[in-house]
């Protein structure tokens, strides 16, 4: 449920919606996404999260960090941390919860609604101190994978649990045509 008045910022970890997207077989449209919200109510801020590779020269994750920063996502990103480990495998570490977490409390009084983009049990505990601050939380993942992206206390203790799959024809990128030579070219 949104009111058109309220204001809203969406937090999106953004490894986690990619694989939960993912596991229902689509890719996310960001510039679609952020403008179901704008019409969902006043989006103030639309924050995405991520860590990229330092040792990295090209990161496939670099075109969409640097077009959703241009595109009016306030981008927030660190480095991962490469190691291995016990049994020699090579392992990346880059969990971004604390700076979500700590910039949810920091807007939480300028903001009636938040929307969090993940399924991770990790933020029930921030979930319910946004809302004993008087947000309204909402939290988009999915219960239709297999297994569930979403942790049943984390869709418990929102206000709302949106289903992403429900999301598909909203926020969805168009599959892409073969380029195989016999499709034709309007």
């Amino acid at each position: 449920m949104f009111y058109r008045d309220e204001r809203l910022a969406l937090f999106i970890d953004g490894s986690n919606l990619y694989s939960a997207a993912k596991a229902l077989g689509f890719d996310i449209d960001y510039r679609l996404l952020r403008s179901e919200f704008m019409q969902r109510g006043k989006l103030l801020r639309a924050f995405y999260y991520t860590a990229l590779l330092e040792n990295d020269e090209y990161s496939p994750l670099r075109p969409l960090v640097d077009w959703l920063n241009y595109n009016g996502f306030t981008m927030v990103t660190k480095t991962a941390k490469e190691f291995t480990d016990s049994q020699g495998r090579r392992k990346i570490k880059g969990n971004m919860d604390i700076e979500l977490a700590v910039n949810a409390m920091e807007i939480a009084e300028h903001v009636d609604h938040i929307v969090l983009f993940s399924g991770d049990g990790d933020f029930r505990p921030l979930v319910e101190a946004l809302q004993r601050k008087g947000c309204r939380v909402s939290v988009v993942s999915t219960i239709r994978s297999q297994p569930p992206m979403i942790a049943d206390d984390l869709r418990r203790q929102a206000d709302n649990f949106i289903e992403l799959d429900e999301l598909r024809d909203v926020i969805g990128r168009p599959p892409r045509e073969p380029r195989d030579g016999n499709t034709p070219t309007a």
